[in-house]
C-alpha cells in the first residue's frame, strides 16, 4: 500500500480500492492456500488417469452407405427424384432397429447377442445427403470393422428384401386381378363367334375391347414392376480397422483433470477464503482498525528472528520508515506518546517494535524514553545492553518510586548502536498491576513527554489478553498495534479499536509482521557483546511477612483473570479482587 493511501485510510477511513487492485488482492489471497490448490490438482490428476485407464481404449470403425430407391430406369428424363422417394430420416431408424441388428448378429456367428451389439452402434446422415454413416465402437480395431461392416450389409439386405417383398405382393395382386379378366375375354370371344351381324355384336366387340385393354394395363404393371432395380443401395466406404483408439489420449485426459482439478482448488479456496476469521492482507487491517498501515516487517531469514531486539540493514531501514511517519503525524507530533501492543498472546514483536521505534527517534534527536509497562514478566532489561559511562538523561524527570512497587525509581540507559542511547524504565512483578499502572507516578511519568524534543514510548501487555493497555489508552493516547494478519482475526482488531477509542486513546497505525506471536522469552540471549554490562530489572521492595500471603494471593488472581481473558475477548475492565474471596493456600 502507498503512502497516500495509507494516510487517505488513516484520515478518512478506508480507501475503498479499484476493481482491479481488489481482484488482484483477493487472487493473492487465494494463493495463500496452496495446499487446497495443490491437492485440487491431485485429485484432478488422480480422477483423469482413473478415467483414463479404468475406460479402456476403444475404437471406432466407420463405413458408409448410399440408399437409393428401386426404379426402371433413373436415367431417364423426368424420372422422379430419389430424395422424394426415400425418407432418409426412416432409413436412419430401420438401420439401427432390431431387424438389421438380428440379421447382423446371425451373419457374425452370435444371434443371441442382439442388444448387446446394437450398443457400440451408432449411425448418422450428412445434412443433405442419401448417406447412411455406419459408425461401430469396440474394444478392438478389428472387431469394430467387421461390425461395422456386418451392421452395413444387413441393412442393404434388409432393404432389399423389404423391396422385394414389395413388389412380389403387388405383382401377385395384379395376377389376382388378371385371371377374372381373362376368364371374361374367353367367353366375349366364344359369344363374338355364334353372332351375326347386327347391333348385339357390335355391343359385343366393345366389351371385348375394354376387357382386353384392362388386361393390357395390368400385364404392363406386372412387367414394369418386375423390371424394378431392387438394389437397395452401394456402400461407398467400407469400414476398415482403426489405426488409433478413438477419444482422448491419456495426456489429455490428465490435462483436463489438471485444469478441473485446479477450478477446484480455486473454488475451495474460495471458500476457505470466504469463511477466514484472519485480516489476511493489509487492506483487512487498515479496514478493521480504521487507521494506516505504518509498515511491513520484511519476513525472517531462514535463521528465524535475530538473537538481538535491536534491528540492522533493511528490517532497521523499515523501523526508521515507521518512526519517520509517527513523526510526520500531527496526531502523535501534538503529545509525542506512543504505546506499542500486541493484539493477544506474546509480546516479543511489540517489544522489538518499542525498542527500534526508540533507538529511530533517538537518531532524529529526540530524547527518548522507553517504560516497560509489562508488570507480570518484565524482561527488556535483561534482554538490552546497558550504555557504559552514560548516565541517565531523565533522572531529575522522572518519577520516584510508586506506591504499588512501580516505577522503581531506577532508570537505565541503553545501548542503540549507532542510534545513540536511550533511557529505559524497567518493568517490575508488582503485587497489584491495576494500582501500579494507574498510579500518580507513572501518570507523571508518562507526561514527561511533554518537555519539548522528549518521546515516550510505553511497551504494554496484549491488548486482548489483560486490561493493561486499556487502563494506559487514555494516558498515552496513541497506540501502535503491532500484529501477524495471518494469525489475528478481524474481530479482534475491532475490539481493539473499540476499547482504545473507549478508553479516550486513538490508534495510530499498525505494524506487520509474519514471524507469529511465539512464546515470550525472558531471557538474555546468547553472543550479544562480552564487553557490555548485563542489569536485570530490581525487584520490588521487601514487604512484611504478614503482607507476603496477600501478595501471593493477588498474583494467583491476576493470573487466573490473565487465563481466562486469553482463552477469549472476554470483558477488559481493571476489577479488585477481594483476598478473601480466593481459595486457601497451602
Amino acid at each position: 500500500m502507498t503512502a497516500t493511501t495509507t494516510d487517505r485510510a488513516g484520515a478518512g477511513g478506508p480507501q475503498a480500492h479499484e476493481e482491479p487492485d481488489l481482484l488482484r488482492d483477493q487472487f493473492k489471497q487465494l494463493l495463500r492456500y496452496r495446499l487446497l490448490l495443490v491437492l485440487g490438482v491431485v485429485v484432478g490428476l488422480l480422477g483423469g488417469a482413473w478415467i483414463g485407464l479404468a475406460g479402456g481404449r476403444s475404437y471406432v470403425a466407420t463405413s458408409e452407405v448410399t440408399v437409393r430407391p428401386a426404379t426402371v430406369d433413373p436415367f431417364a428424363p423426368g424420372s422422379t427424384t430419389p430424395d422424394k422417394q426415400v425418407s432418409i430420416g426412416s432409413e436412419r431408424q430401420t438401420a439401427v432397429s432390431n431387424a438389421v441388428a438380428s440379421r447382423a448378429a446371425k451373419d457374425l456367428g452370435t444371434p443371441d447377442d442382439t442388444e448387446r451389439l446394437q450398443e457400440g452402434l451408432q449411425v448418422t446422415n450428412p445434412p443433405n445427403t442419401l448417406v447412411l454413416r455406419f459408425a461401430y465402437t469396440a474394444s478392438s480395431p478389428e472387431t469394430a470393422a467387421k461390425r461395422a461392416n456386418a451392421f452395413t450389409q444387413a441393412y442393404l439386405d434388409n432393404r432389399r428384401k423389404q423391396t422385394q417383398s414389395l413388389i412380389d405382393n403387388m405383382v401377385e395382386g395384379y395376377e389376382k386381378q388378371l385371371k377374372p379378366l381373362e376368364k371374361q375375354r374367353d367367353e366375349l370371344a366364344e359369344q363374338i363367334a355364334g353372332l351375326s351381324d347386327g347391333r348385339n355384336l357390335d355391343t359385343t366387340l366393345s366389351v371385348q375391347s375394354g376387357v382386353i385393354g384392362r388386361i393390357s394395363e395390368l400385364n404392363s404393371s406386372i412387367t414394369k414392376l418386375k423390371a424394378l432395380d431392387t438394389t437397395p443401395g452401394f456402400v461407398v466406404r467400407t469400414a476398415t480397422p482403426p489405426a488409433s483408439s478413438s477419444g482422448p489420449g491419456l495426456p489429455m485426459i490428465l490435462g483436463l483433470g489438471a485444469a478441473v482439478g485446479i477450478g477446484l482448488g480455486l473454488l475451495a479456496a474460495w471458500v476457505r477464503l470466504v469463511f477466514d476469521p484472519t485480516a489476511r492482507s493489509e487492506s483487512d487491517v487498515v479496514r478493521a482498525l480504521r487507521a494506516p498501515v505504518l509498515g511491513s516487517l520484511p519476513r525472517p531469514g531462514r535463521r528465524g528472528r535475530a538473537a538481538s531486539l535491536l534491528a540492522e540493514g533493511r528490517l532497521a531501514e523499515e523501523y526508521r520508515s515507521v518512526a519517520f511517519r509517527l513523526a510526520y503525524d500531527q496526531r502523535f507530533a501534538d503529545r509525542r506518546r506512543l504505546m506499542v501492543v500486541a493484539p493477544r498472546g506474546g509480546i516479543d514483536m511489540a517489544a522489538a517494535v518499542s525498542v527500534n521505534l526508540a533507538a529511530s527517534f533517538v537518531e532524529m534527536g529526540r530524547e527518548v524514553l522507553l517504560v516497560e509497562a509489562d508488570l507480570r514478566t518484565p524482561s527488556l532489561a535483561a534482554r538490552l545492553r546497558a550504555a557504559d559511562g552514560i548516565r541517565p538523561g531523565w533522572a531529575a524527570r522522572t518519577a520516584p518510586r510508586g506506591d504499588g512497587g512501580w516505577p522503581t525509581g531506577e532508570e537505565l540507559p541503553i545501548d542503540a548502536g549507532e542510534s545513540g542511547a536511550f533511557d529505559l524504565i524497567p518493568g517490575s512483578r508488582v503485587r497489584n498491576v491495576a494500582r501500579a499502572l494507574t498510579s500518580a507516578p507513572a501518570s507523571r511519568l508518562i507526561a514527561t513527554a511533554d518537555d519539548p524534543e522528549a518521546v515516550v514510548v510505553v511497551l504494554a501487555p496484549a491488548v486482548l489478553s489483560y486490561a493493561d493497555a486499556i487502563a494506559l489508552a487514555d494516558r498515552v493516547d496513541g497506540v501502535l498495534v503491532v500484529c501477524d494478519p495471518r494469525e489475528v482475526r478481524r474481530d479482534d482488531l475491532d475490539r481493539i479499536r473499540e476499547l482504545v477509542s473507549g478508553a479516550g486513546g486513538t490508534v495510530l497505525g499498525a505494524v506487520l509482521h509474519a514471524e507469529g506471536s511465539g512464546p515470550r522469552r525472558a531471557t538474555a540471549p546468547k553472543g550479544a557483546g562480552s564487553g557490555a554490562r548485563r542489569r536485570t530489572a530490581p525487584e520490588p521492595a521487601p514487604v512484611p511477612a504478614d503482607e507476603a500471603d496477600e501478595a501471593d494471593e493477588a498474583d494467583e488472581a491476576d493470573e487466573a483473570t490473565a487465563a481466562a481473558d486469553a482463552d477469549g475477548p472476554g470483558t477488559l475492565a481493571l476489577r479488585a479482587v477481594d483476598p478473601a474471596d480466593l481459595p486457601a493456600r497451602r
